[in-house]
């Protein structure tokens, strides 16, 4: 394996340990005030948060598959093994938005009486302070790493941010006298996760059933066309992740040409594509004399 790629996965394993920590500490301060409280809304969001760190660890368990280098069983490498252990934070998240959900309406018909003070105020805008800063950090560090998990993973957090608003509107309702707005708040953010949970399993499930991944396509044939001896291009196809391009695509060449020089043309065009557009790992050429279909 490259030492570059050594260093990319680096990167993200950084961040994701970083942001494990501080996630952790977030979850702590809700829960265990939640529960003093006897808040709801706020020990569910707690534990919103609290997945979010169990996601930071299957993340890191899919950093250490998907950086193994490429050997027999695996040509095309491990890098879909990212992607793969971000549908197990979307399980995740529609495992625990099933839970809340449920605890939600139970609490709906057995209403409890949370004591809210001024500290509930004060954890909630604070750890929603924090998760806004790891949300922003880790979805921008994910497009430049170009890492699904860190922009899954950044979306989750979203997710969390719009609950502890939840959580807020929640403590003020119960202030003024409406303790049934808790447990209704609770069903919302089972909401919230089952939303996040789906977009992070479409992004996911599109890299792995092989959707086209670079729809760009006059771009790849306009670089292809470039190239001295081809005459046209057509049937383009790509797969993958977005940093990890496979593109397949026909050319047409003069019907004389000796095949050396249609292989210095095919190796022209990858190294041509692979230069212009980075995110192209492999390209697969097939040759055509020109006039004939294929």
């Amino acid at each position: 394996m490259s030492t570059e790629i050594l260093k990319h996965y680096s990167r993200i394993r950084r961040i994701l340990i970083g942001i494990l920590v501080l996630n952790w500490a977030v979850a702590l301060a809700k829960i265990i005030y939640g529960l003093m409280s006897r808040c709801e809304s706020m020990t569910a969001d707690g534990f919103h948060s609290l997945s979010d760190g169990a996601s930071n660890i299957i993340g890191l368990v899919g950093i250490h598959f998907a950086c193994q280098p490429i050997d027999r069983d695996h040509p095309y490498g491990h890098k879909k093994y990212e992607t793969f252990f971000s549908l197990g934070i979307s399980a995740l998240l529609f495992i625990l938005a099933f839970n809340l959900a449920k605890g939600g309406v139970i609490h709906l018909f057995n209403p409890t009486s949370p004591k809210i003070d001024i500290k509930n105020f004060v954890i909630m805008a604070a750890t929603m302070c924090i998760n806004l800063g790891v949300m922003t950090y880790e979805y921008r560090k994910g497009k430049i790493l170009q890492s699904d998990l860190l922009i899954s993973d950044s979306m989750h957090t979203k997710a969390d941010i719009f609950t502890s608003l939840a959580v807020i509107i929640a403590l003020i309702a119960v202030k003024l006298g409406y303790p049934i707005i808790d447990p209704i708040v609770t069903v919302i953010i089972a909401l919230f996760i089952v939303h996040a949970g789906y977009d992070i399993m479409q992004q996911s499930s599109r890299v792995l059933c092989d959707t086209a991944v670079f729809m760009d396509v006059k771009r790849i044939e306009d670089t292809v066309l470039q190239i001295k001896g081809v005459k046209t291009c057509h049937k383009i196809r790509t797969r993958g992740r977005p940093d990890d391009i496979y593109v397949d695509l026909h050319v047409q060449v003069n019907p004389g040409m000796h095949i050396d020089d249609a292989h210095k043309v095919s190796y022209a065009i990858e190294e041509a594509l692979k230069k212009n557009i980075p995110e192209i790992t492999d390209v697969v050429v097939h040759m055509e004399p020109k006039g004939k279909n294929c």
